[in-house]
């Protein structure tokens, strides 16, 4: 018997193919996206994608999207809460499991198993244990174009903010640097994928640098709805 799942979606790479993989899992039906927010910027937490560019997302992979509705700044207790209202939210619809895409990060992983015990919901991890530059070569190979939104400039150059997710980019960054930027060296929006019924079009817009990080706004293009 099949479980129904959620994907945590931040809107980039590394959730698009652990959504990827889940669909290809006899076990798992993929019925929806869990998306965090910060509210008062109405963009993703962390990505800093505006909600309208998710929301393009989800219609072309036709699943609907739960949202959680963060405070900035957001002290954890917080977090915790309102992800515990979206979990009961998840067994009221009878879901089962959400999948993450986290790769190495046992930290994670195992705040993710904490936070999660007892709710009836349990995290999975399709991409978890595989060698990032592996991962980096099978998402070229599957035609995801994703561009960076968000880098942190203590570990990367900045000016790769902006740019494409790419053969030619895994060459420019540093020695040591993560190929998926697990490490938080930076992060991602996918503008199409295998999974999506049409692209996403978008354009670069402004690079600010707030709170230690160097951010591109990507702005809707023409053919976005």
């Amino acid at each position: 018997m099949t479980r129904r799942a959620w994907v945590s979606w931040s809107s980039g790479k590394d959730s698009a193919l652990a959504l990827a993989e889940a669909k290809q899992d006899p076990d798992l039906d993929v019925v929806g996206l869990l998306v965090t927010f910060n509210a008062s910027a109405d963009r993703v937490a962390m990505h800093a994608v505006r909600r309208e560019l998710v929301l393009a997302q989800a219609q072309r992979l036709n699943l609907p999207v739960t949202t959680v509705e963060l405070p900035y700044p957001c002290p954890n207790g917080e977090y915790e809460q309102r992800m515990g209202a979206a979990l009961a939210e998840a067994t009221n619809q009878g879901v089962e499991a959400v999948i993450f895409g986290d790769l190495h990060l046992t930290d994670v992983r195992a705040y993710r198993e904490d936070m999660m015990r007892g709710s009836g919901v349990e995290p999975l991890f399709p991409l978890w244990g595989r060698p990032t530059d592996t991962l980096a070569t099978a998402m070229f190979e599957r035609g995801t174009q994703a561009v960076l939104t968000c880098v942190d400039p203590g570990q990367v150059p900045r000016d790769l903010v902006g740019r494409s997710y790419d053969p030619q980019l895994l060459a420019d960054l540093p020695l040591g640097a993560d190929p998926c930027g697990e490490n938080g060296e930076f992060h991602t929006f996918v503008w199409d994928a295998p999974d999506f019924s049409a692209p996403v079009p978008v354009r670069t817009g402004n690079v600010v640098e707030r709170d230690g990080f160097v951010y591109c706004d990507l702005l809707p293009a023409p053919g976005t709805a």
